[in-house]
């Protein structure tokens, strides 16, 4: 088999979502791969490194910098939409990411749901849109992954996640009409990002299996999501926590451009239930291998990815902080290896089945 010609970071994202070839399956994280090593080397370290343009981006740039990605993202965390809507955000120091405080909900009721006009002017969603316009600067040939939070994901910052999850039983409607008016903050600030320079966004929504079952996720947030991939103009890879097999095919009915998912599901029977429909991104172990074990057991994790034919290799989830640089430099390194040893694979003939020579570098 001729072997795919040498492409850019940027390309070789784009053309794993078209389904087209690549030289090599692209290895990204749309969460977060920052550590507090990485803080350390470029002097970068939260919370300023997540409140302050040049420092997110000087953090966010190691993705690519110094772990080798082919992408980076300057959003670290699940708040700032949130504290532009008036929620209290601790911040914390570099050892923890910062949070909402969940304890003081902002809203009880419907009524209560106000997007403010000057959404985004706020401080917290500033800094993200002028970050990324740093990257894409410094960054041209680098695939740049904004985030959008989804409704589900915003309303448990806001209403509280018992409150929320306790409506959604009792008061199905009023739930689904919270959920249609929070949309609009992921449009506004999904729009915003891709007008910075954001080539995909993450879009994150969290009715994690944990919590709600996949025909609660058929039910309130399926057609949302069909809707988000038609009305945001760049590929969206969805996240959703915990074990999602239960909603994978509803999912892939939803025109999403991928989905990042996590360990809790094996990466076979997961390629087997999508079928192609969608990008599958995941989803090495982050508590386990990536945070308690060595390079040894990622690189397994790994393997066992690219033999199920994942289109993109990343860790499941945001990394831990305290996570050791040389577990996720592992990752680069079992991908190039596996690349190696495997030079007849799915990568190369891309899902389209188209030619392997024509892919744009």
């Amino acid at each position: 088999m001729t072997p795919v010609p040498e492409m850019t970071p940027r390309a070789r994202v784009f053309a794993s979502l078209a389904g087209d070839p690549v030289d090599r399956p692209p290895i990204i994280n749309p969460s977060s791969a920052i550590t507090v090593e990485l803080m350390d080397l470029v002097d970068a370290r939260f919370p300023d490194a997540s409140r302050e343009p040049e420092l997110i981006a000087r953090l966010a740039s190691t993705g690519h910098t110094e772990l080798g990605f082919d992408s980076v993202i300057p959003y670290f965390t699940l708040v700032m939409e949130s504290a532009a809507l008036g929620c209290k955000v601790q911040w914390e120091g570099k050892e923890n990411w910062p949070t909402v405080v969940m304890t003081e909900p902002i809203w009880d009721r419907f009524e209560d749901v106000h997007i403010p006009g000057d959404f985004l002017e706020h401080p917290s969603i500033q800094a993200i849109l002028r970050a990324t316009e740093i990257l894409r600067r410094e960054l041209p040939d680098v695939s740049i992954i904004g985030r959008t939070n989804g409704p589900w994901t915003i309303a448990y910052n806001t209403f509280g996640v018992q409150q929320f999850l306790t409506m959604s039983a009792d008061d199905p409607d009023t739930t689904m009409r919270i959920l249609h008016k929070l949309k609009e903050v992921s449009v506004l600030f999904g729009e915003a990002q891709i007008a910075a320079g954001a080539d995909i966004l993450l879009y994150p929504d969290h009715a994690t299996g944990d919590l709600v079952s996949g025909e609660y996720y058929k039910r309130f947030l399926m057609d949302i999501h069909a809707e988000m991939a038609g009305r945001l103009p760049v590929p969206l890879v969805l996240h959703i926590c915990g074990y999602t097999m239960d909603r994978m095919d509803y999912i892939a009915q939803t025109g999403m451009a991928g989905f990042h998912f996590e360990s809790k599901n094996n990466a076979q029977k997961s390629m087997d239930l999508v079928d192609g429909r969608m990008r599958m991104i995941g989803n090495v172990n982050n508590v386990t291998t990536m945070f308690a074990r060595g390079p040894a057991e990622v690189r397994a994790e790994v393997y066992a990815g690219l033999d199920a034919g994942l289109d993109m290799i990343a860790p499941e989830g945001s990394v831990p902080l305290q996570t050791r640089l040389e577990n996720i430099l592992e990752i680069p390194r079992a991908v190039n290896d596996w690349m190696a040893s495997h030079p007849d694979n799915i990568y190369a003939r891309g899902r389209n089945g188209s030619a392997n020579g024509t892919a744009s570098t």
